[in-house]
């Protein structure tokens, strides 16, 4: 059954790409209207402000993540394979440019100048995939599937940094394919088999 896509939806769906494409601060209501083809008035009515709006967009984007995640661990065995999964659902993204770039790491970029209720969101986000992934490498270390150099929280880190790392080399060449290149070397330096 396809979800019939709601105007609140259709304005969250544009103000992801926007932030995307030119961050927090380089669109407005009136670039939203435009693209989506509604009056300023009626997005002001579903997100009074564009705190409102942006911080629902992220509380989303966050909750998508979560199921996302919780997915991969039902459907992919070890934690090498859901690392792998992991990579592949950005590998894809950046090459077909559905999702070019987490829209929470672009934002971490303009933490300085960001709303604290937006940058609250961002840093939940943060928060949620690091620990994520500091749980994997830890069942990882317990299945024997990977090796690590520091503790997994720190690898964790240094895990998530180097994706969304990848993801802006990837954006500054255009070359999608750097992204994976960069990746496939960070999980085969953490893979027990090299």
């Amino acid at each position: 059954m396809n979800k019939i896509s709601t105007t609140s939806d259709d304005i969250l769906a544009c103000t992801r790409a926007l932030i995307v494409a030119r961050g927090y601060n380089g669109f407005s209501y009136a670039d939203i209207a435009d693209v989506v083809g509604i009056r300023k008035a009626s997005i002001h009515h579903h997100f009074p402000s564009k705190v409102d709006l942006v911080t629902t967009l992220l509380s989303r984007y966050r909750e998508e993540t979560e199921a996302g995640v919780k997915s991969l661990e039902s459907s992919i065995p070890g934690a090498l394979g859901q690392l792998r999964a992991y990579v592949q659902y950005w590998r894809t993204c950046i090459s077909d440019a559905s999702a070019p770039f987490c829209v929470c790491a672009l934002l971490a970029s303009e933490l300085p100048v960001l709303p604290e209720e937006v940058a609250l969101e961002v840093r939940a986000h943060f928060r949620f995939l690091s620990g994520w992934l500091a749980s994997v490498l830890e069942r990882g270390l317990q299945q024997g599937a990977v090796s690590l150099s520091h503790a997994p929280r720190v690898e964790a880190e240094t895990f998530m940094a180097t994706v969304h790392g990848a993801m802006l080399s990837a954006r500054a060449y255009g070359d999608a394919g750097i992204f994976g290149a960069i990746m496939d070397t960070q999980v085969e330096r953490i893979s027990a088999s090299s």
